[in-house]
């Protein structure tokens, strides 16, 4: 599917949320606007999380998703008692232009949220994503690995396919009939509030698990409930064996980031921000029992 814009995002200039949360919308590099927002680290270390330095963790969320969502409200809070976070809304989702290529040109969009977060001065920026997210962290690590300004230094996806096409569970059935049939877009536009592009993709994109052997160095997390309805577990495994990675089959974990737990949640932030951790850096944990 080629992107294009599908009218333009609310203009307006950064302004603060709340103390340490500000919005934005950003221009991707085909032109797409697309809201995002920004959260400082909760936890008070200024020095390694603050906006003059440390990590930052950028939230891709899966499809129908949004910035705005409780999901994703939820990953934000618990990753930024971490690190800085910043959230954004794909192309054809929540306040964003352009319409949705189901995983396409979604690498440009988590690019421009990588070079912002960048931009605020942090020295290291990870990546994690859901479903539909997941497919594009695997893909962004791959095909940004040259670009400093737009690179991760860590990568985690959730609940993410493998391989492109799958139909093999009834709720990817339903999935493909709401990509792919003009009835199906009209119920994802107003059931679903996400603008879905009406073309073919040309060419196909990289696949997930074409990506995967291309991220190494970078480290790389596969994470993955063993009761998802969407992907089974050869999707995980088959990611995880197609290059250097950590792969969490989650007991009883559903699907995406609303299956996921505070519980999880929090091993997943301190998996970013340690993943990139300069040697001999101080855990956040061991500064709030200090």
């Amino acid at each position: 599917m080629r992107s294009v814009s599908e009218g333009q995002a609310r203009r307006s200039s950064v302004s603060d949320r709340s103390p340490g949360a500000r919005r934005a919308v950003l221009r991707t590099a085909d032109g797409v606007s697309i809201e995002a927002v920004y959260e400082s680290c909760t936890a008070g270390f200024a020095e390694d999380h603050g906006p003059a330095g440390g990590t930052a963790i950028v939230i891709a969320h899966g499809f129908t998703g949004s910035v705005d969502r409780p999901a994703v409200r939820r990953a934000a809070r618990v990753f930024a008692q971490r690190a800085a976070v910043v959230t954004f809304s794909f192309r054809g989702h929540g306040n964003s232009g352009g319409r949705s290529t189901v995983g396409d040109r979604e690498v440009l969009d988590l690019a421009a949220a990588v070079e912002w977060a960048r931009s605020l001065g942090h020295s290291r920026v990870v990546t994690v994503g859901f479903s539909m997210g997941g497919s594009v962290v695997l893909r962004h690590a791959a095909l940004h690995r040259g670009r400093t300004e737009a690179r991760t230094d860590a990568v985690a996806a959730v609940s993410a396919p493998a391989r492109w096409y799958y139909r093999g569970t009834a709720p990817m059935r339903r999935l493909h009939w709401v990509v792919t049939r003009p009835a199906g877009r009209l119920v994802g536009r107003y059931g679903l509030r996400t603008r879905i592009h009406d073309r073919d993709w040309d060419p196909v994109p990289l696949s997930p698990v074409e990506s995967v052997p291309l991220i190494a160095p970078t480290p790389l997390l596969v994470v993955h409930g063993d009761r998802d309805p969407y992907f089974p577990l050869d999707h995980p495994r088959m990611l995880a064996a197609a290059g250097p990675a950590e792969l969490w089959l989650e007991p009883g974990m559903g699907h995406a980031e609303n299956a996921a737990d505070e519980a999880l949640l929090a091993r997943l932030g301190d998996w970013l921000v340690n993943a990139v951790r300069p040697p001999g850096a101080e855990r956040p944990e061991a500064a709030r029992e200090a």
